[in-house]
């Protein structure tokens, strides 16, 4: 690898990142970058040597797949529909208290689950026959605080 300043890079070392992820640090020397006067372009490291992290090729490819996929229509409306199933779970969560169970063993547990489940269904039934819209998403009060704000 090549800097802005035209100096080859000094080593070239397989690392996991910290997500568990393997990777590729590129590292330049030390010794050229802490003279170099582009330095503040380069980095911010207070090592005064510039480092570069790469995912190995076949992950590199298949990240800006996945990235040109997620501008497709098609995406769009099947992560419309992950939104609505993340809402619904997010929904027994808070409202329901779906992350611990009541009781002990799993028919007990896949029973109140099946109950909660039913709960749901019917408040949506209701406030549907009711004309009660669905809640928008919440916004934040930071958020809502700068939209006051003029300008």
């Amino acid at each position: 690898m090549t800097c802005p300043e035209g100096k080859q890079s000094a080593s070239w070392t397989p690392a996991i990142d910290g997500r568990d992820n393997a990777v590729i640090k590129i590292k330049f020397s030390s010794a050229e970058c802490s003279v170099c006067p582009s330095l503040a372009l380069c980095t911010q490291s207070k090592r005064q040597r510039r480092s570069v992290t790469i995912r190995p090729e076949s992950q590199y490819k298949a990240l800006q797949a996945a990235r040109k996929r997620a501008t497709t229509i098609d995406y769009k409306k099947e992560y419309a529909r992950r939104a609505g199933i993340e809402g619904t779970l997010s929904e027994g969560v808070r409202a329901y208290g779906l992350r611990r169970a009541r009781y002990r063993g799993l028919a007990k547990t896949h029973l109140q689950h099946l109950l909660t489940a039913t709960a749901i269904n019917l408040k949506r039934i209701f406030n549907w026959l009711s004309g009660i819209p669905h809640a928008t998403t919440r916004v934040s009060q930071y958020a809502k605080i700068m939209a006051q704000l003029p300008g």
